[in-house]
């Protein structure tokens, strides 16, 4: 991120802005944002992120920065600025450095490990080193500009030679005149974009700029900034014509009737884009150099009485709006078409329309389409029969998903096009001399709303201002003051040191898992592909290498084998680990390798219905299994009305960490060995290599420091990377280790459990709900994990509401898919959801306002108790009804659903929806070890149990330490913070470390800690006193010095544990949220959210903002985005960042406002705090609801159309809740619809009828 701001920084001093505020840069806030919209980012909400980036900008309201700014509310403008560090480009570094300007030149060759890389000068040099390639076929050959295809393309073989194309001068040509641009095919996107947009050559007439402006934009939404920095245009044509790619620039280019220049030997041909696409994959000594976009402009025909015009629109539909998404369809439309005052209308001259990336070999033009609009004077009728015949061109190819889909958005497209010109004979008069879908828009016009309708959501969608509201605690300084992440600024810089960033030692090697693609098989062996021959193999470890126990991991429900032995049980369980002199070469014959299977007479279990047949579960331990609430039948018998047997299902979702599972292992001096694990409970981890390799567990030394994100797939899933690392170094008695490749881990994963939900509920006819009965079938995968806990989690989390009566069956299915492992808020985030779907089916049955039926069911203080016992705390404690009922003032709610519904009255084609939820979320405190040691210069070192997952906890260990050695009160001891160091978490060093998860370990680490210094503190008390008595005040400084010398005992471990009358307690908060869908392209944007949250009294609050705003935003993707596929055989299919679509810039909420709220005193809690890493994304649930009160009003609409029955209202929206799924659910046909009954109403019109 930071190298994309600085890009950005870069590129806008480059600019002629003029009149900026002295310590800015030359940077907009636009500029800011989109500079980091292709960075990935799993922690934060991204607010913050953009805030930073925001600050640098000209024309930035400083008041719209969040609370991490510089500044504090209220303070002048001159102080702001004055606490803003100034902006000073001529300090940057930017300059390319000497050395390597003189490496890398033209005709420059490389030779490495059986590797070469030409760099021609020249065509004649190219054709030479082609032509020595056509004895073999080009098969080892690659040709490359950026290489960037090889993200999508991933290269699963070795190539002898690389050909870079970047120093041929024919190649990387740019040239403008009035006929058109040329672009040469090694010019990346980035310059071509420039070249479009450049207005000051050539002589290009206006309708020509129009078109090449409108080029350039769509290119700015492929991809991210700086893959298209390397990325050239004539490598995305190849790979669109070679491997299909699903290419956006060859579709737009295809539409402007682009012409494309090949050279193949000596023969040199000019043919259209259209026929290149259609070609056959170009051979080996084939090259293309470059293409040419001829300039367009409208034929008058002064003599006829019309006026012409042309019209240029290209678009997208994408999972993401401004572009880091490859689409579900492309489409580019031009067309002349003219004003006629005799017929009072437009007709359409001729057009060109281009399809693409819609599940189709290339992108292709629409000709029957074409033809048949040729020379029509448009009309409804007209459009309506072209989008017929579009309906019959665009037909995805068989196995491509969402096929409807994709067809919609073409017909949606078409009509988003010609839409505007069906208007009066005045309004499009103005549309021919004001501009179109430009300066038009100014007036109040139909066509302005009109095309309001379509590019209200079709733009950028960027972030808003937001608030931040914190209340600060000063009762024990410095705990409770929002200060900076610790290790926040070398996380920044790219300088913290995570396990891959540790230098190899000498003669590492490396590992890669062969992993099993059947759910139930004997393996019978292993080979690699005939013909095959894997670089750099040293040997293949399997389970009959394990000297003790076959276990790669292990929880208090039982383990799961590090290899499958005879037995595979599940698609993506390990089988044996390759191990390589580099990751790329294990990670290559892993690939290569070939496993023999037998399948006879066994039948694996890939349901959880399949599961409940087979009477196939875990068993639940007692301590575990909830208990109901009430008497169901009595419930169900004093309702008023009933649903029965109703069902919902939920997918999974993937971790998607930053940094993939990863484990270096060390072996050590007598039989011992040294483990460096990017893992959530190193404990665990350290009992599971000494068991897998029967050692003595003192011969086990497990380190962690730091974990790229966990979310809970760090814990059990890390534990056999960890295990299997060991289990090579110990045998091959050299260094091994292991970075997983994101596919593999997506494949491993598991993620979070899938279930199956069938519920009856009885409810009062004003919303109260007597009584509810759950059957849920939760899927496990092969091994138990930490399934077992599911029931309680689920129940804990779905008791939110009064239900009057709450009976439940769930059971844990043992299936022949991966295991399923915890994943932030397991099990609790389902039952949100789950507990809202009930609330919403109970409301839609009833035709009420769902967020009555909410109100009406939230628990008082009684039901509280009766619900959750001894946990509900006191009557004070539950904060529920106040965040509740302040939440619907802070966020204006009332009167923003009644805005809504205005805006739902005068637009057709977005629709919007607001939703208000609450959550009570239950969480228990667990056993955690301290140290705290103090060295003899007063500096402090401190271990705890917790591990840094990102979430802040050594930010707030480090501040707890600083209070409770402060209550010594030795002069100096304010300072005591930058005197503590929280390090790395050693298995040999700190025992019973026990687990990172359930969103209290930062509590019970600090309160760890804190025993530790009351222990120190104690030590120290009497000494210092016999000092003070002697010399006055005592400073820490010399406070430790003397301690040192009469041999006090400065080092002090505690494990805490919680009591058991307190160890669990509830988390309250309140969301709403309110978004705006697009009817024609199923696309979701998020307005606006509200978060009230309550943190008791915060350790840090900037922290705990930044955990619940990062937890929300999560939530958003497992609600709309998050899609983890598998084929038949459960095998995961999702191929990384390309498939799987975490939230990114452009899909968080517009505006994000949040509320902590500081609930006062608990006295069972660490200094009155509460839990924030988890509780908070369960209320992204809010977004989910919203989407669907917008689908409702949408459906509610085609029926009114005649495109649905009665039972418009009652529907499910899936989880995710995906751009198809949306627009399933709007109508697929909702466009025929509209057109079929405004023809009808016209036809009723001119038939002197009513409608």
């Amino acid at each position: 991120m930071c190298v994309s701001l600085y890009s950005a920084l870069i590129n806008a001093d480059k600019t002629d802005r003029t009149g900026l505020r002295p310590g800015f840069s030359k940077l907009t806030v636009s500029e800011a944002e989109k500079s980091i919209a292709g960075n990935l980012c799993r922690c934060t909400g991204y607010r913050p992120l953009v805030d930073a980036c925001k600050s640098f900008a000209a024309d930035v309201d400083m008041e719209d920065l969040g609370f991490n700014s510089f500044w504090k509310k209220g303070e002048s403008e001159d102080i702001k600025l004055s606490r803003l560090p100034p902006y000073n480009c001529n300090n940057a570094i930017r300059v390319f450095p000497e050395f390597l300007k003189t490496v890398i030149k033209a005709g420059f060759n490389l030779e490495s490990e059986g590797c070469r890389w030409y760099s021609p000068g020249s065509l004649e040099q190219l054709q030479s080193l082609l032509q020595t390639d056509e004895v073999n076929d080009g098969t080892s050959m690659k040709i490359v500009v950026g290489n960037t295809g090889m993200g999508y393309y991933k290269e699963l073989g070795h190539h002898n030679k690389y050909i870079d194309l970047r120093y041929i001068p024919e190649l990387s040509i740019i040239s403008k005149d009035q006929t058109g641009i040329k672009i040469g095919a090694s010019v990346t996107i980035s310059k071509a974009i420039e070249a479009l947009k450049d207005e000051n050559e050539g002589g290009i007439n206006q309708e020509g700029k129009l078109v090449f402006e409108k080029l350039a934009d769509h290119m700015e939404r492929v991809a991210t900034g700086f893959v298209r920095n390397s990325a050239s245009i004539g490598g995305n044509l190849i790979m669109a014509q070679r491997k299909h790619f699903p290419s956006d620039i060859s579709t737009i280019l295809l539409s402007v009737d682009t012409m494309v220049d090949i050279l193949t030997g000596h023969r040199h041909e000019t043919i259209t884009l259209e026929e290149f696409l259609g070609r056959p994959p170009l051979v080996s000594n084939s090259v293309l150099l470059g293409i040419k976009i001829p300039c367009w402009k409208s034929r008058r025909d002064i003599s006829s009485k019309t006026y012409t015009k042309l019209l240029y629109e290209t678009y997208r539909a994408a999972p993401r709006p401004i572009g880091n998404a490859l689409p579900y369809l492309n489409a580019a439309f031009l067309a002349e078409v003219s004003l006629c005052k005799k017929s009072a209308g437009v007709v359409l001259n001729n057009c060109q329309l281009a399809f693409g990336a819609y599940g189709t070999k290339h992108s292709i033009r629409a000709r029957n389409v074409e033809e048949f609009l040729s020379a029509k004077l448009l009309n409804f009728g007209v459009i309506y029969e072209a989008i017929k015949l579009l309906e019959s061109t665009i037909i995805p190819e068989e196995g491509t998903s969402s096929p409807a889909y994709r067809t919609s958005l073409a017909v949606g497209f078409l009509f988003e096009f010609l839409s505007p010109l069906m208007n009066s004979y005045t309004d499009i008069s103005k549309l021919w001399f004001d501009g179109y879908k430009s300066d038009l828009l100014s007036n109040g016009s139909k066509i302005k709303q009109n095309c309001d309708q379509f590019n209200q959501i079709k733009s950028p969608t960027l972030l808003s201002s937001a608030k931040q509201v914190i209340q600060l605690n000063e009762d024990y300084h410095p705990v409770g003051e929002p200060l900076t992440k610790v290790g926040a600024i070398i996380q920044a810089s790219g300088e913290a040191v995570y396990v891959d960033d540790i230098p190899s030692p000498r003669n590492c090697l490396h590992g890669a898992f062969i992993y099993s693609t059947e759910p139930l098989a004997r393996v019978q062996g292993i080979k690699f592909k005939p013909g095959s021959s894997p670089y750099g193999v040293s040997t293949v470890i399997s389970f009959k290498d394990i000297p003790g126990e076959n276990i790669g991991a292990q929880t208090i429900f039982g383990s799961e084998s590090l290899y499958a032995d005879e037995l595979t049980q599940c698609a993506g369980q390990r089988i044996a680990l390759v191990v390589a002199d580099t990751q790329k070469n294990a990670d290559m014959a892993a690939n290569l390798a070939v496993v023999d299977y037998d399948k006879k007479n066994l039948e694996p279990i890939l349901s959880v219905e399949e599961a409940f047949e087979k009477c196939s579960f875990f068993e639940v331990p007692h301590f575990l299994n909830p208990e109901p609430v009430g008497a169901f039948s009595k419930g169900m018998a004093e309702s008023d009305h009933q649903i029965l047997s109703a069902e919902l299902k939920l997918g999974s979702q993937y971790y998607f960490y930053m940094e993939t599972q990863t484990a270096l292992a060390v072996p050590d001096e007598d039989n011992c060995i040294v483990v460096y694990s990017s893992c959530q409970c190193p404990e665990f981890a350290h009992d599971t290599i000494a068991k897998c390799l029967g050692v003595p567990s003192h011969n086990v030394r497990v380190i962690t420091r730091r974990v790229g994100g966990g979310f809970g797939g760090k814990a059990i899933k890390a534990i056999p990377v960890a295990t299997a690392c060991a289990l090579a170094a110990y045998k091959l008695h050299h260094p091994v280790r292991m970075y997983v490749n994101r596919k593999t881990d997506m494949i491993m994963a598991g993620g979070r459990h899938p279930m199956k939900i069938t519920y009856s509920v009885g409810f009062k006819s004003n919303g109260k709900i007597t009584a509810l009965k759950l059957d849920i079938l939760v899927d496990a995968g092969m091994s138990a994990d930490i399934s077992p806990v599911m029931p309680h989690n689920i129940i804990g989390s779905l008791k939110k509401y009064d239900w009057g009566a709450l009976a439940f069956d769930i059971k844990v299915c043992k299936t022949n898919l991966p295991s399923r492992s915890a994943m932030r808020a397991p099990g609790e985030v389902q039952a949100s959801f789950i507990a809202e779907a009930i609330v919403e089916h109970v409301a839609s049955s009833l035709a009420l306002e769902v967020d009555s039926v909410r109100s009406i069911n939230l628990h008082k203080f009684e039901t509280l108790k009766l619900f959750f016992k001894t946990c509900a705390g006191e009557p004070l404690e539950y904060t529920l009804p106040s965040i509740w009922d302040k939440l619907a003032v802070s966020s204006n709610f009332y009167h923003r659903t009644e805005m809504l519904k205005e805006f739902n009255r005068c637009n057709k084609w977005q629709k919007r929806g607001i939703s208000r939820i609450p959550i009570v979320h239950p969480v228990m405190l667990r056993a955690t070890p301290g140290k705290v040691s103090i060295l003899r210069d007063g500096s402090i070192v401190v271990e705890v149990g917790g591990i840094e997952l990102g979430q802040g906890l050594w930010t707030k260990v480090k501040q707890m330490t600083a209070y409770a050695l402060s209550l010594i009160q030795s002069a100096g001891t304010e300072e005591l913070l930058e005197k503590v160091r929280v390090i790395q978490a050693d298995t040999l060093s700190l025992i019973q470390g026990g687990f990172t998860a359930g969103s209290t370990t930062s509590e019970s680490s600090c309160e760890a800690v804190r025993l530790c210094c009351n222990i120190l503190v104690e030590r120290l008390t009497a000494l210092k006193e016999r000092l003070e008595e002697q010399m006055g005040p005592v400073k820490w400084e010399t406070l430790i010095l003397q301690a040192y010398m009469i041999s006090v005992n400065l080092s002090a471990n505690s494990l805490y544990v919680p009591d058991f009358s307190s160890m669990q307690y509830l988390n309250y908060g309140a969301a709403v949220s309110e978004v705006e869908i697009n009817l024609l392209t199923g696309q979701t944007t998020i307005l606006q959210t509200d978060i009230i949250y309550d943190c008791g009294q915060s350790l840090n609050p900037a922290v705990d903002l930044g955990q619940i705003e990062g937890a929300f935003v999560q939530g958003i993707g497992f609600f709309m985005l998050e899609e983890y596929p598998t084929n038949s055989k459960g095998l995961v299919v999702a191929e990384g960042t390309w498939s799987y679509k975490i939230p990114t810039v452009d899909t968080v909420p517009k505006k994000f406002n949040v509320e902590i709220l500081n609930s006062g005193h608990h006295k069972d809690r660490v200094l009155s705090s509460k839990a924030s890493g988890e509780p908070p994304l369960k209320l992204a649930a809010s977004v989910h609801c919203a989407i669907r009160a917008a689908i409702k009003e949408a459906r509610q609409q085609l029926h009114s159309w005649g495109g649905l029955d009665e039972s418009y209202s009652t529907f499910q929206l899936q989880v995710p809740a995906t751009m198809p799924v949306v627009k399933e659910l709007c109508g697929h046909e909702n466009v025929q619809r509209f057109l079929q009954w405004t023809i009808g109403s016209k036809q009723l019109d001119s038939a002197g009828g009513t409608v």
